[in-house]
């Protein structure tokens, strides 16, 4: 076996073992508690813990620099594995679930999606209901970040794996000069915000064990609760405002989160034009939404319609995809509004899906250059962010990965299609799969049991497709790939 090989598997089984430890806070809640998940956890857990044990042993002295082609097939495989791992403690512990159906609800877990299988959230164990939102927690800063951060004992080239896995049009700014440096900062932010999101949630009225749920599904962007209400369960304002912020921060880029914290200053948020542009993109949609709600009857009052509407705006813009009333019944141009909006997404560097408001910036000011020449051939337009040049290079690529997206979100749907779920199903599903969203519209508007298993498994790897920003797992299809 070539050097390279078995550097991969040492590799692959340092994450099947890291990924079965997941398992572990949920199972010593489970003993604490005295549940009946305590076996299932274990059963899970033991068997993967040693095979991934195991394998990293047997490979444990295989060292190889991995280029950037490896670091692909790494983040990929990473996710897969993880999502298969984690998908047994729901297989053993949920009888009714197929592990097709647990395969999709570990993965859109761990790839902050929030779509769920699952209905009766209110009368799972509460040890089970912690696993789904630590899910969330693991995969909002992400599982490779994870393990750049953790395991720098792994020398396969952490940059490759680090621009692989970070979301955004630019990937080559590290916070600080080491790598692993720079994951471990980002998961300090992380872990920080966390913390401030279960405080704030508690004392706004939610106990500690929803607190501490919601806080992991709310900086990750990712939308898991623990009851089939979501937050339409308290019908608190005070709540709803308080996620409304921590889903803006979890939507927000971790490095200016990480510059805020380092320089005590604001600044960083200030010359961002990205977040001017979020923060603008929010406050008219929410404007929009309130209005239309308005006027139509369907909240009674503006404060009532600008409360909802300012919670489902965020919600589906930072593509979390919580509920206070929900939207599917929304009248007009709303429901299909709400889903479009997580094609965009937040910011880069953030843990939000969709395509990234920097990226549709990019794009944006390219077509209005495309305009503008037509009218002065001879005049050079240049596309700027922050008032700085954008190289041509970086807009042929943002350009591509839009192109692209566009693409397989249209496959996408005809295939659901084609599995013969109506139009509206196929096309909601499709984007709250790919885009990281959660919640759609028709069929699967509150869960997706509906679904057959080829449009579950197809879905399951939208949403890896949709977390890994598609040319990390689309790369592997394009055979000069496997080409020397």
């Amino acid at each position: 076996m070539s050097h390279r090989a078995g550097a991969m598997l040492r590799v692959f089984g340092a994450v099947t073992a890291l990924s079965s430890l997941i398992i572990l806070p949920s199972l010593l809640l489970a003993v604490l508690w005295d549940e009946a998940t305590v076996l299932p956890f274990l059963e899970a857990m033991l068997p993967t813990l040693v095979v991934g044990a195991v394998l990293w042993y047997v490979f444990r002295n295989s060292y190889y620099e991995l280029r950037l082609r490896d670091g692909f097939m790494i983040t990929a495989g990473i996710w897969i594995i993880a999502s298969l791992v984690t998908a047994v403690p729901f297989f053993l512990a949920l009888p009714a679930l197929s592990y097709t159906d647990a395969v999709f609800e570990a993965t859109s877990g761990l790839t902050t999606t929030g779509a769920t299988v699952l209905t009766g959230l209110d009368h799972l164990p509460k040890s089970l209901l912690f696993f789904r939102s630590s899910l969330n927690f693991f995969g909002g800063m992400g599982i490779v970040i994870l393990a750049i951060a953790v395991l720098p004992m792994l020398k396969i080239g952490g940059m490759h794996l680090f621009k692989a896995e970070s979301t955004g049009p630019v990937k080559d700014n590290k916070l600080t000069p080491r790598i692993a440096e720079t994951a471990r900062t980002l998961w300090i932010v992380y872990l920080g915000l966390n913390v401030l999101c279960a405080l704030a949630y508690w004392f706004g009225g939610m106990d500690l064990f929803d607190a501490v749920n919601h806080a992991m599904t709310t900086v990750a962007t990712a939308g898991f609760s623990t009851h089939d209400a979501s937050f339409g369960y308290w019908d608190n304002a005070l709540i709803e405002g308080i996620a409304i912020v921590f889903m803006l921060l979890g939507a927000v880029s971790f490095s200016l989160h990480w510059y805020a914290w380092r320089a005590a200053t604001v600044s960083h948020y200030q010359a961002s034009s990205e977040l001017r542009a979020f923060a603008v993109m929010v406050a008219v949609v929410v404007l929009i939404v309130t209005v239309y709600l308005w006027l139509s009857g369907e909240i009674t009052g503006f404060d009532q319609s600008l409360r909802h509407a300012a919670f489902q705006t965020v919600s589906h813009l930072t593509t979390t995809g919580y509920a206070s009333t929900g939207f599917a019944h929304w009248p007009g141009m709303l429901p299909i509004l709400m889903i479009m909006l997580a094609f965009i997404g937040g910011c880069s560097g953030s843990t939000a899906g969709g395509m990234k408001v920097a990226r549709v910036q990019l794009v944006v000011q390219q077509g209005l250059r495309e305009l503008k020449q037509l009218v002065h051939p001879k005049a050079q337009f240049l596309v700027t962010m922050g008032g700085k040049r954008v190289s041509e290079s970086v807009v042929i690529s943002v350009a591509g990965f839009c192109a692209l997206y566009i693409s397989v979100y249209l496959v996408l749907v005809l295939l659901l299609s084609a599995d013969g779920l109506d139009l509206t199903t196929a096309f909601s599903a499709a984007a709250a799969c790919l885009n990281n969203l959660g919640p759609g519209l028709g069929q699967v508007s509150t869960h997706f049991q509906v679904l057959s298993d080829f449009s579950t498994w197809l879905l399951s790897f939208a949403m890896l497709v949709g977390r890994l920003e598609i040319f990390t797992i689309l790369v592997l299809f394009i055979p000069s790939f496997w080409q020397e």
